[in-house]
């Protein structure tokens, strides 16, 4: 007998070997009718794979994360089964799930896929549902796996086989498609209820532009038509949201090939929400006792062989420079230059925690593949700094760094958002992960133990650490539920020992600090993509590029037009004239059109008066106002940080 620990703490036996199902239908017949996959010890996996052994056990449904996972990824596969019958010659690399679906690359050889293809292939994937076909895992010794691709002359799957060992090889069949597949998968197909295939697009295979480019087809399904309905709807609102679009349409940022791929161009409304947002930080940083410094955009090959970056992270490093023999890389991080500042001169307990910040240029050479806009990018401006403190001052400084992002979405009106405390994987020390065990262990507690006490919304993700030390990668949710990784917040017991850092402590001895990277605003890529989805484009007053515009009748208002100019811009407060000789219901479209703010509409009346007509982007009319009325309110609204 062995015997299964269900999520409540209760503890059943059952006879070796028993299936997954099998558990779930001792439990409840109509919950055994919804499961896609269940949790044996923390691995994923099928409903018939047997359990031979003691194990915590959970049962997956779609509202678990692995349960959604693995729906996706067994729809990449429906989807594979009606490509292969539309395109017969069709070679697949691989299917995953994504945040949102899934995709699949194909080599569909010389043919083009068209949107039209999207519709057969979706009419094709419901018949196969319906079919209800079961998901069918065979293991396969690595020879006859090799076999079998070698007759079909699939030069992807051999590939995915070179990097397999014997024992660890499976394939899995529904209805008439079969692929090297390592699962899990829902029981069958017919748990998929409701489909859509979304795009279609290039995709070099294994990310690297010196490949073949692949077809990738993009889709996500639901178990019921409902969640799609709604699905498609917030699609349908994130496009006129996307970040691309709308950084065009207001000159926010652009890209040019003979710059290169990755590196994005500030136009100059895109240069303010830079200036706004820095400004922000600043004032924050400097009321929290940070120091700022500046450092440069290259380093010797040495620095980073110390900082364990190389070998590391050299793949996300771009290639060396070398002069008079010595190598120099591109910084593609702040911390061994900060690193080299705390060292710079002698400290001793007195000096700590000692704070010191900079909006620092990185650049790291992503796949193009992976690319986007301005979410992944190959030079980036981050609002880094770094915290070095004792160990008694961690918890304190842990804490003030997770307020400060508080703070920060307070101000931007970011009402979801989640802590990821991401640990290291034990299997994995000396390999991706510094080799210290017992440190591991202490400094994951001590932040786990800071988020429990301030009550942060967090949850814990096995394996994905930073090489010297636990993090927090912070997951926000723009205004129509799409989600972000926005910033990161690191704990680092490594860098110290291996730059030799040290502060005199109170018994007058040398001792290595603790050293917390933190970075709450993101990059400004990242963050202001973040924020051109998250506000449409429609800025709040303080970071908008043009606050506001003066729309005169006529010309003939055009001095005083001028007057209401000069007096806002003594303000500090970003306005131009439309000086276009165009009627007014023509100049008040436009301006809605650049989601300004505000519109000052000046005619016979407001220019005897010395008032302002003033309307509110998304509002309309709010009323005649006396310009200096109108200017001490703008001004509160702008210095207050006020969000819509």
């Amino acid at each position: 007998m062995i015997k299964i620990t269900l999520p409540d703490g209760s503890v059943r036996e059952y006879e070796m070997g028993i299936t997954a199902m099998d558990i779930a239908k001792s439990i409840s017949e109509g919950l055994a009718r919804k499961v896609l996959a269940a949790s044996v010890n923390g691995e994923v996996c099928d409903m018939s794979s047997p359990i031979n052994q003691d194990a915590t056990f959970k049962l997956l449904t779609w509202d678990d994360a692995d349960g959604k996972s693995t729906f996706w990824h067994s729809s990449a596969h429906l989807m594979a089964e009606a490509v292969q019958d539309s395109f017969p010659h069709a070679k697949f690399w691989v299917g995953p799930a994504v945040d949102k679906g899934f995709y699949y690359d194909i080599d569909l050889g010389d043919v083009k896929m068209s949107e039209d293809d999207l519709v057969v292939l979706e009419k094709k994937m419901n018949e196969y549902a319906k079919q209800n076909n079961p998901y069918i895992r065979k293991a396969m010794p690595k020879n006859d796996a090799i076999s079998y691709f070698s007759e079909k002359g699939d030069e992807y799957k051999l590939d995915l086989l070179s990097n397999l060992k014997d024992g660890e090889i499976s394939f899995y069949t529904q209805g008439s498609f079969t692929d090297l597949c390592r699962g899990p998968h829902i029981p069958s197909t017919g748990f998929i209820k409701a489909i859509k295939l979304t795009s279609i697009a290039g995709a070099y295979w294994k990310g690297d532009e010196k490949n073949k480019q692949l077809t990738r087809i993009y889709g996500v399904t639901f178990p019921n038509q409902k969640e799609l309905d709604e699905y498609l709807l917030m699609l349908e609102e994130a496009k006129k949201r996307d970040h691309r679009k709308l950084g065009k349409e207001l000159s926010i940022f652009t890209m040019d090939d003979d710059v290169g791929q990755g590196l994005p161009l500030w136009m100059p409304n895109g240069t303010i929400i830079i200036e706004e947002l820095e400004k922000l930080a600043k004032e924050t940083e400097n009321e929290a006792g940070y120091k700022r410094v500046v450092t440069p955009h290259i380093a010797k090959e040495s620095m980073y062989l110390t900082s364990g970056h190389l070998p590391y992270y050299a793949d996300s490093m771009f290639p060396p420079m070398e002069l008079d023999g010595t190598k120099y890389y591109l910084k593609a991080m702040n911390c061994p230059h900060h690193h080299k500042i705390f060292d710079a001169e002698p400290k001793s307990y007195k000096d700590l925690p000692y704070r010191i910040a900079e909006y620092g240029t990185c650049y790291r050479y992503e796949q193009s593949g992976e690319l986007f806009g301005l979410m992944r990018v190959r030079c980036l401006h981050m609002n880094d700094a770094h915290i070095y403190c004792t160990k008694e001052q961690f918890a304190q400084e842990f804490r003030a760094v997770n307020e400060m992002y508080l703070k920060y979405f307070k101000i931007f009106g970011i009402e979801k958002y989640v802590m990821r405390l991401s640990l290291h994987d034990p299997e994995k020390l000396g390999q991706k992960y510094i080799n210290e065990p017992e440190l591991w262990l202490e400094t994951e507690d001590l932040v786990r133990k800071v988020l429990i006490e301030t009550e942060v919304p967090f949850v814990e993700v096995k394996g994905e650490g930073a090489f010297y030390g636990p993090k927090i990668d912070v997951q926000i949710w723009s205004a129509i539920g799409r989600e972000f990784t926005l910033a990161t917040n690191q704990v680092d017991f490594a860098q110290g020992r291996r730059f030799k850092l040290s502060f005199t402590n109170k018994d007058n001895q040398p001792e290595v600090p603790l050293i917390i990277h933190r970075a709450p605003l993101g990059t400004h890529e990242r963050f202001i993509g973040f924020l051109l989805e998250h506000y449409a484009g429609k800025f709040p007053t303080w970071i908008a590029p043009l606050q506001v515009k003066i729309l005169p009748i006529s010309d003939k208002f055009m001095d005083y037009a001028d007057n209401v100019l000069q007096n806002l811009k003594k303000a500090d407060i970003r306005a131009e004239v439309d000086e276009r000789n165009e009627k007014i219901g023509k100049k008040i479209r436009d301006t809605e059109m650049l989601k300004v703010p505000y519109m000052l509409v000046i005619g016979e009346k407001e220019m005897t008066e010395g008032k302002v007509s003033v309307r509110r982007q998304g509002k309309g009319d709010v009323g005649v106002k006396d310009l200096h009325d109108f200017i001490k309110e703008i001004s509160a609204e702008i210095l207050e940080r006020k969000g819509e």
